[in-house]
């Protein structure tokens, strides 16, 4: 029998699927009880400031749900989405210059259904695909469970390096990959964005090399400077485009969406099927209603203002309070900044320090495969969420334990019991 105290031993250890042992928790998600405490500030969660929504009529538009449509958003419905979730998208999609009709849709629990549905229709065990490096980790956790080998391709202020990819691509040979994933705008963790020329060379790589591409876009739309650059999709109807209302309505809906040749739909509403029958009809109609009546460009670009406010304290605080071996990204958009510390920094080490004096942040290493050994001197940063004031307290604490750790080295290279 299995053991009722605290610690209690696994006795199924032996029956669980192989492809469990690959995966990993996500390192988001294990921080999220510590972030709920009142003396943690957290910067490691990418949340959005729902707060800031006008929820008066967000609890009109979820009445209005039920009471106009009744008991259909309470009933099964199609696996592929309602009629009328799939043409909001359409709309909003326009907005991009991506111009579909409702049957290039599918709707999906977030865009975290769609990554995992896209692995199990595409990935076989040991099956190559490509991603930045790094990457969003929840991306990883979902491919991770059909066993792929990934390959990162760094970024810089650009983007993903296309010569690192095409080096990458010509190793591989033609079809050697099954995918590139990318976030080309707003990059999560990186915070930066794929230049247009850049882009245009990741499309021409990938005919070349006949590899999908897979543009997830959960932060397109949270720009606060510079010039819009053109999704993937709107250069190339053969990209599978991944997109949310979590960042531009509420997360707590879990409604995302999926834009791709039909043949691939075909094949992923099947295996949506056998995940589960369909979405939660009543959560697209809350969608429908409140991108149909609601002003919620208006909306959006007031909290984008709270969002750059938070950015520019973030950055401002980083400057002031960081040390000098330190660099990071500037975001023109998102919800992230990404810093590098020298290489012997271990960040995964670094945050239990950093919890205990009352801040989280994502230690770099969880944006990487796991057997990677990358980015363990790098952290994601979130400014989505505090208050600017918070977000400079938050920096001053971990600006202290980053310059105990620096000391510590700097002694023992003093003391001779390290090189320089």
């Amino acid at each position: 029998m299995a053991g009722t105290g605290l610690i209690q031993f696994d006795d199924w250890a032996d029956i669980y699927a192989q492809r469990v042992e690959t995966m990993r928790t996500s390192a988001v998600r294990d921080l999220f009880a510590a972030a709920s405490r009142s003396d943690i500030i957290s910067l490691s969660g990418g949340m959005p400031d729902i707060a800031r929504l006008p929820l008066d009529k967000v609890s009109e538009v979820a009445a209005n749900a039920v009471k106009v449509e009744g008991v259909s958003g309470l009933q099964y419905g199609d696996t592929t989405g309602r009629l009328k979730t799939k043409q909001t998208v359409c709309m909003l999609m326009e907005d991009f210059g991506i111009h579909i009709v409702p049957e290039d849709v599918t709707i999906t629990t977030g865009a975290q259904q769609a990554l995992d549905l896209l692995g199990k229709i595409f990935i076989n065990s040991g099956d190559v695909i490509i991603t930045e490096g790094p990457t969003y980790l929840g991306a990883l956790q979902a491919f991770s469970a059909y066993q792929p080998k990934v390959q990162t391709i760094p970024f810089d202020e650009d983007g993903m390096r296309m010569d690192l990819l095409e080096a990458k691509l010509k190793e591989l040979g033609k079809r050697g990959a099954k995918f590139i994933y990318t976030i080309p705008t707003f990059q999560n963790p990186g915070g930066v964005t794929m230049s247009l020329e850049r882009r245009k060379r990741l499309l021409e790589l990938a005919h070349e090399y006949e590899i999908l591409v897979i543009e997830d876009d959960p932060y397109g739309r949270l720009r606060f400077e510079g010039e819009t650059v053109p999704c993937l999709r709107a250069l190339d109807s053969e990209v599978i485009y991944l997109g949310t209302v979590s960042k531009v309505f509420a997360p707590g809906l879990r409604t995302g969406w999926v834009i791709a040749p039909h043949p691939i739909l075909k094949k992923l509403n099947m295996v949506k099927q056998g995940t589960d029958l369909c979405g939660s009809a009543l959560n697209q109609v809350i969608v429908e209603h409140y991108f149909d009546e609601i002003p919620w460009r208006e909306v959006l670009a007031s909290i984008c203002v709270k969002y750059k406010e938070r950015r520019d304290a973030m950055l401002a605080a980083l400057e002031e309070y960081f040390p000098p071996e330190a660099t990071w990204t500037h975001p023109q958009g998102g919800f992230f900044i990404w810093v590098s510390l020298p290489e012997y920094v271990n960040t995964p080490q670094l945050l239990s320090v950093a919890l205990e004096n009352g801040v989280t942040f994502v230690p770099g290493d969880g944006c990487f495969p796991a057997t990677s050994g990358l980015g363990t001197n790098s952290m994601r940063i979130a400014f989505c969420y505090e208050e600017p004031e918070k977000l400079r307290e938050a920096l001053r604490r971990l600006s202290i334990v980053i310059e105990e750790r620096l000391d510590l080295y700097r002694a023992f290279i003093k003391a001779g019991v390290l090189k320089g």
